[in-house]
């Protein structure tokens, strides 16, 4: 079976004006009348007409493929949709910019991600909602529903619990374990900043980043551009620099205190924005604009707060030589739709055991790679309508879990 993308709508379904709840919005808001329903359906890859379709697609016929996948457990890729379908899976604590709204109400996100990894990858995907914010209930629960899936895509979990589900759920399977609000941004993130310095003529090597945010797309961010090689990167709170002289950190900040802001820097963002190169706003939150222009010639800006970006991009373009956000209404959008399908497309196509760095990099570089050529400073990503990204992401992934050992085909 498939999850297929369908039209939800019925022949009434123009508005909400039959069975509100009384919530006035819903009346004329095209948003209500495209969720009614919901989003997504349930489709059979395999006609059942007659008895002897029946007989095959169940009782006795598929009593062979079960007693073959019992003798040789492997098969299951090949005789189920396990090996094309994710489990997307969030406990509502973290949803968009709502924050903590419970599993119910994180369906519709849920929802459209799937159809996204449906749109955009070809892959399956299947929206789980869970009603628990323990952290080890949700792993255990996990754990649990392993078999039915190829991978796990870890959705809208609040930090600091999303690094310590992420990594037990890792120990204990073997399959792709992922979470998009960490890595996917980080990758993309990557990507567009990799081009952004080819057009301003720097190498990665050469530029000092700083980050507001220390949550998990902060932190993932902070990973994978030392991963890659950038000059050096500082990470900031609500309390400023996060450095290790500080005494209030958690176990997470202390780590990233370990492998970043070489120079040793203290103080405000502001005090850390003076002479960057680059500016990445995960966080919200306002930046002044005095802080702005206190950056390197040629600076490159990254405000990605939705709504609101941390900088104005009319405010970033007086100081900066390239600005992305995370906006669909500007140029450079840092969308991670760009990164997820693709990533769990190629590493379910080779059957990985995990997602590596080493894999994630390599979605980043492909990534940056459609557009190398094509490169302005409206254009250091590729919009994720470009029909280039996944198979050139979907194929840089497989290759990099080749090569990395995690491949199992």
């Amino acid at each position: 079976m498939a999850a297929e993308i369908v039209n939800p709508r019925s022949d009434n379904a123009t508005g909400a004006e039959e069975g509100t709840d009384g919530t006035s919005g819903e009346l004329f808001d095209p948003a209500f009348a495209l969720h009614r329903g919901g989003k997504m359906a349930i489709q059979a890859t395999v006609p059942v007409r007659d008895k002897d379709d029946l007989s095959l697609a169940y009782t006795p016929g598929v009593a062979k493929v079960c007693s073959a996948i019992a003798e040789r457990p492997e098969l299951v890729h090949d005789y189920t949709w396990k090996s094309q379908v994710v489990a997307v899976v969030t406990d509502g604590t973290a949803v968009l910019g709502l924050g903590d709204i419970g599993p119910e109400a994180s369906l519709p996100v849920m929802e459209g991600k799937a159809i996204l990894f449906k749109q955009f990858g070809g892959v399956d995907a299947v929206p789980i909602a869970l009603a628990t914010t323990d952290a080890d209930e949700i792993v255990d629960t996990v754990v649990r529903l392993a078999p039915s899936f190829g991978g796990v895509n870890l959705e809208d979990i609040s930090a600091p619990r999303c690094f310590e589900i992420e990594q037990k759920l890792k120990e204990r399977l073997d399959i792709p374990v992922f979470h998009d609000d960490q890595h996917g941004t980080a990758v993309v993130t990557l990507a567009a900043l990799r081009n952004a310095a080819k057009l301003t003529d720097r190498a990665l090597g050469e530029l000092r980043a700083v980050i507001s945010g220390a949550g998990a797309a902060g932190v993932a961010i902070a990973k994978i551009l030392v991963e890659a090689g950038i000059g050096d990167v500082a990470v900031c709170d609500r309390k400023g620099v996060v450095s290790a002289d500080r005494g209030d950190l958690t176990d997470v900040k202390r780590e990233l205190a370990g492998f970043t802001n070489k120079a040793g820097l203290t103080g405000s963002l502001e005090d850390a924005l003076d002479g960057a190169d680059v500016f990445i706003g995960v966080s919200g939150g306002t930046v002044p604009e005095e802080a702005v222009a206190k950056m390197a010639k040629d600076s490159m800006i990254f405000a990605m707060a939705n709504p609101n970006p941390e900088i104005h991009p009319d405010v970033a373009h007086k100081y900066a030589a390239v600005v992305a956000t995370g906006r669909s209404d500007f140029p450079n959008q840092i969308n991670n739709v760009l990164a997820f399908p693709g990533i769990f497309a190629g590493a379910m196509q080779v059957r990985a055991s995990q997602i590596t760095e080493g894999m994630k990099i390599a979605a980043a570089e492909a990534l940056a790679a459609v557009v190398a050529d094509e490169l302005s400073a409206d254009k250091v990503i590729p919009s994720p309508f470009d029909e280039r990204v996944a198979p050139a992401v979907t194929a840089a992934v497989a290759a990099a879990a080749r090569a990395e050992g995690v491949a199992r085909r």
